[in-house]
């Protein structure tokens, strides 16, 4: 039996395992894409939007509170200087994965270099640029560790991508084409 709340996707009162944190609505295209592999997984998720540079004390106050309001993982989405993941990771001990969002001047590069370069005893696991997709799937990895059935979850959607590549190959060389 899982322990998983059900889908919290906003405002169920029910703690949900994951927070998808932006620092702007308009990083909402990619994260959403966080929450659509934690729907189809079943895991309980929330949106917030927060700033470390407009919001800086209700960032400190959400990531210092997150561990005490049962939330277990924080994904955490930015683009640009992208100090959002890295100020929640300096306020709790929940893992803490980035997302670096594109950007017009740098295409992202700038947000995956500040993302991925933190000090010393503040880690942040960081996906590809807008890999929020990944970002929900770990955080659903990170919560299978105590959640058998989520578990089975993932190895079924494991098995599922390699069956989906058997196939294309297979596809390819019925058409005659070497692989």
């Amino acid at each position: 039996m899982s322990d998983r709340a059900p889908k919290d996707t906003e405002s169920d009162s029910a703690v949900p395992a994951v927070v998808i944190v932006m620092g702007s609505d308009s990083d909402l295209p990619v994260m959403k894409e966080a929450g659509a592999a934690l729907d189809e997984l079943g895991v309980s998720y929330q949106l917030e939007i927060l700033s470390a540079h407009r919001t800086p004390e209700q960032a400190r106050e959400f990531a210092s509170a997150a561990r005490e309001r049962g939330i277990k993982v924080i994904i955490a989405g930015a683009g640009g200087a992208a100090h959002l993941p890295g100020v929640l990771a300096a306020y709790t001990t929940l893992p803490v994965i980035g997302v670096p969002i594109t950007t017009a001047n740098l295409g992202g590069l700038d947000s995956l270099l500040s993302i991925v370069q933190m000090p010393r005893g503040v880690p942040v696991a960081t996906v590809a640029i807008n890999g929020a997709r990944n970002a929900g799937i770990l955080a659903a990895q990170v919560l299978a560790l105590t959640d058998a059935d989520l578990q089975e979850q993932l190895i079924t959607q494991k098995r599922a991508l390699a069956e989906a590549v058997i196939e294309k190959a297979n596809l390819i060389k019925e058409q005659g084409q070497p692989c």
